[in-house]
């Protein structure tokens, strides 16, 4: 049955072809349950969820938003666009997206070695238990590894301690340009969405260089209210959408029902004023 504090749109979740614990079919399926009508799958530099997820939303009577979150380095800070409705056949995309998975095995042996440093031995062999697609290592995994071996309570505290920036086993990439996501996506048929913009740890100046950049290469929408977003920061993201003229997205960046900070369409509804990025579909 839908709870009343259930969003119908949820534009930000993974699955087990990235960096989730569940299937792309179980993910639709759990969001169907929970009242999601809209639901966009938007995993790591991957789209071959989508096919599954399809199959599952068409049999559960929701909308699949056809979808893929892109990693990109912008100032030396590693940020994520969402690429909504996008084609999942179109080569540029595909290609793009094939590239940037090529760099993840490497970035993870290097993490692998820096917590070797600091006496953390066999990291990646410790992670590649958890990964689902083998072109696809992420922190998350290194995370579940280090959670499950009684290194540290959850994967939060992971990142806190051992993998953000700064930390021991942080290790710097370099990922797509902001250019090419946002042409990919665009080049798809897509719309690109800066996802959950208060996770990065920008300056001011840079935060406004950015949103400038982005409006100017094509992009159209940030995601306001996002799993990670404070109450304080739904406000905020939408003052800034409306200043620079971005719709307004929303998605919970589901990972699992226990590591992630909401389930599938827990999400308030967007703050008053705000133009929805499905307004647009």
């Amino acid at each position: 049955m839908t709870s009343s504090r259930v969003s119908a749109y949820d534009l930000h979740c993974h699955s087990t072809r990235s960096d989730g614990v569940m299937q792309p079919a179980a993910v639709v399926a759990r969001a169907a349950q929970r009242g999601v009508k809209t639901l966009a799958l938007t995993d790591h530099d991957e789209l071959s969820g989508l096919a599954e997820a399809r199959v599952a939303a068409e049999a559960a009577g929701i909308d699949l938003v056809d979808a893929v979150e892109i990693s990109v380095t912008w100032r030396q800070h590693t940020l994520h666009i969402v690429g909504l409705h996008v084609d999942p056949d179109d080569p540029v995309l595909l290609e793009g997206l094939r590239g940037t998975r090529a760099g993840r095995h490497e970035r993870a042996q290097r993490m692998s070695a820096e917590l070797e440093r600091v006496g953390i031995p066999d990291a990646l062999a410790g992670a590649q238990a958890y990964v689902t697609n083998p072109e696809l290592v992420s922190r998350t995994h290194f995370a579940r590894f280090l959670v499950e071996s009684g290194r540290a309570r959850s994967t939060q505290a992971v990142f806190d301690t051992w993998l953000a920036t700064g930390k021991p086993g942080y290790v710097a990439h370099e990922w797509a340009s902001l250019e090419d996501a946002v042409r990919w996506i665009r080049g798809a048929g897509g719309m690109a969405v800066i996802a959950h913009p208060g996770r990065y740890k920008v300056t001011d100046a840079e935060r406004n260089e950015l949103l400038g950049a982005f409006r100017d290469l094509g992009g159209v929408a940030l995601e306001v209210v996002t799993g990670s977003h404070t109450p304080e920061q739904y406000g905020y993201w939408a003052k800034r959408a409306a200043e620079f003229g971005f719709l307004a997205s929303t998605g919970s960046d589901f990972h699992g029902p226990r590591e992630s900070y909401r389930d599938l369409g827990d999400l308030p509804p967007l703050p008053s004023g705000c133009r929805p990025v499905w307004a647009q579909f």
